[in-house]
């Protein structure tokens, strides 16, 4: 991490990991759950919106109709008839933590290329540590270790290495594409809740499973090639010499034949076309 990285950290942290649950739980509180379950499906969309507009992340026509196909499962599978529906004041801060995530997702895409467990370290203890003293001043207790240990367990897992990955697949593929993958989070829960608590299937689950289908079919299937021209940049992040874009030479010959490794180095101007998603050498215009 170098000093130009800690603003979009920082960002990421303030956004996502501190306001954004904040807002949530203000948002819950008042919002009924019917509700606050279709709306936190914004959180795709607020992520594509902020990373056309103010990040210039390109987006093409199948990926705009995958979008569309997975958000409107996504509000087919959260729709509960027998629940109570309701518009309120709570209702607008679900929507505005969808926003803060949406931004959240648009800043660590920024610091991306760099170690993903550092950066999920430091997002972590940050939004934990929020999280901890706001409980404290609100007159929780502290849990014994018996829901501390197990707690623990899930958060690593559900919430630690969820995000190293997902900042992984920021790096390779933009803001947009992650999240609109990301989508497909409840239909895993789903699945795996039939077979964990041996859940029925619901109506709502068939129905949407041909549009998730179709949508994640939709994202493997786009092919964007074209040409395009890469200006004389000196950056530092984590690359191997089997692309196109890394032929700069090195004394070791295990780094050369393809090891991962960061360092400063240059890439020279070049113009060419080849397959490419908006990954962190292919954020030009179009």
């Amino acid at each position: 991490m170098r000093k130009s990285d800690f603003p979009w950290l920082f960002g990421a942290v303030i956004s996502g990991g501190i306001l954004a649950p904040a807002a949530l739980m203000y948002g819950l509180s008042g919002t009924p759950a019917a509700t606050a379950s279709i709306l936190l499906n914004f959180e795709a969309a607020a992520t594509t919106f902020l990373a056309v507009i103010f990040f210039r992340e390109h987006i093409g026509k199948q990926v705009v109709a995958a979008l569309l196909l997975l958000t409107l499962a996504c509000l087919v599978l959260a729709f509960d008839a027998s629940g109570k529906f309701g518009f309120s004041v709570g209702a607008l801060f679900v929507l505005l933590a969808c926003i803060l995530w949406g931004a959240d997702n648009n800043f660590t895409r920024n610091i991306s290329s760099k170690d993903p467990i550092t950066i999920v370290i430091i997002k972590g203890i940050g939004a934990g540590t929020f999280s901890f003293v706001l409980s404290l001043l609100a007159g929780d207790k502290l849990p014994s270790l018996n829901h501390a240990v197990p707690a623990l367990a899930v958060g690593g897992l559900c919430y630690g290495a969820s995000l190293l990955f997902f900042i992984l697949a920021l790096r390779e593929l933009g803001s947009i594409r992650a999240s609109a993958f990301f989508t497909s989070a409840p239909f895993i829960g789903a699945g795996i809740s039939f077979l964990i608590c041996k859940d029925a299937p619901t109506v709502q689950f068939f129905i949407s499973l041909p549009f998730v289908v179709a949508g994640i079919f939709l994202l493997f299937r786009e092919s964007h090639k074209h040409f395009h021209k890469h200006e004389i940049v000196e950056h530092d992040h984590v690359h191997t010499h089997s692309d196109e874009h890394h032929e700069h030479m090195h004394e070791m010959e295990d780094i050369a034949d393809g090891k991962e490794h960061s360092h400063k180095h240059k890439h020279d101007f070049i113009v060419h076309a080849h397959n490419h998603m908006p990954d962190i050498h292919h954020r030009h215009a179009h």
